[in-house]
């Protein structure tokens, strides 16, 4: 299902949700109505709101039962929509590989032509073509993918000749143009939200600073001198770990300072001896 079908169904749902309410709403006060007093359309509408009334446990429990199935189905959409995406960055990756070849092989064009053909077809079990009926196809609904197929068509190592660079890097380029406009518009479909704690800067690098709180420190305490209590199969293992770790958090890089004791944190326990 796909999100403007959701959004008719679920504007459907609430019109007649608000219909029904205030149909009843309506029945209920008829009786304060004096044109209507003793009317024959008063009874319909006493009759019509004891029925609700009687029937809104049978009726929310299928409203229910249908938004669920309707959630369903647009769940069900999505994954198949996400695997899609999948197959396709996987065949842009292919594609961009190819290009790089300068001597590609046969083989190596019907395994590029072969990926890039699945992703086409498999397009089918997301989407029908757009404007298909009976008797006509219709159009592809992500044009794109063809022209991935037509450009590389012509790095077919088939015909014969030499490939140079300027080719390879101007097909390099139409694929990756096909590809960036394919994502702009199928994402959409995808209800993707903005993150909440979104990375927006070049270079960005760690903001925290080295070290753990207190009660960090002092649980690693305690879990080594209980893991030293219980002895040690292997000394040269714990030897091992230890100046591994000592060397990693005395070791300055550009995201972890070095200031005082490695990492600002416990040392683990060495080995006895």
């Amino acid at each position: 299902m796909t999100r403007s079908t959701l959004r008719r169904t679920l504007r459907r749902m609430y019109w007649l949700l608000a219909l029904v309410l205030a149909v009843s709403l309506f029945a209920k006060f008829v009786d304060h109505i004096t044109l209507l007093k003793g009317s024959g359309l008063e009874a319909a509408l006493k009759d019509g709101y004891e029925y609700l009334k009687d029937m809104s446990l049978l009726i929310a429990t299928g409203g229910v039962a249908y938004i669920t199935n309707v959630f369903q189905k647009r769940s069900t959409f999505i994954e198949a929509l996400k695997a899609e995406w999948q197959d396709i960055i996987q065949t842009k990756s292919a594609l961009f590989t190819y290009t790089q070849l300068e001597k590609p092989t046969v083989e190596q064009y019907l395994e590029t032509f072969c990926t890039l053909s699945e992703t086409i077809d498999n397009m089918r079990s997301v989407y029908r073509n757009v404007g298909e009926t009976e008797d006509l196809i219709g159009l592809y609904p992500y044009a794109p993918l063809h022209d991935m197929r037509r450009v590389l068509q012509t790095l077919d190592p088939r015909k014969g000749g030499t490939i140079d660079a300027e080719t390879r890097s101007l097909a390099r380029d139409a694929i990756l143009q096909s590809f960036y406009a394919l994502r702009e518009t199928f994402l959409e479909e995808l209800d993707l939200e903005e993150p909440d704690h979104p990375l927006l800067i070049s270079g960005g690098r760690r903001v925290k600073k080295s070290g753990a709180t207190g009660r960090a420190r002092r649980r690693q305490t305690f879990e080594q001198g209980r893991q030293g209590k219980a002895g040690m199969p292997d000394a040269r293992i714990d030897e091992l770990l230890a100046r591994l770790y000592e060397k990693e958090n005395s070791t300055a890089k550009p995201w972890r300072p070095v200031t005082g004791a490695p990492n600002g944190v416990a040392q683990p326990a060495r080995p006895p001896g």
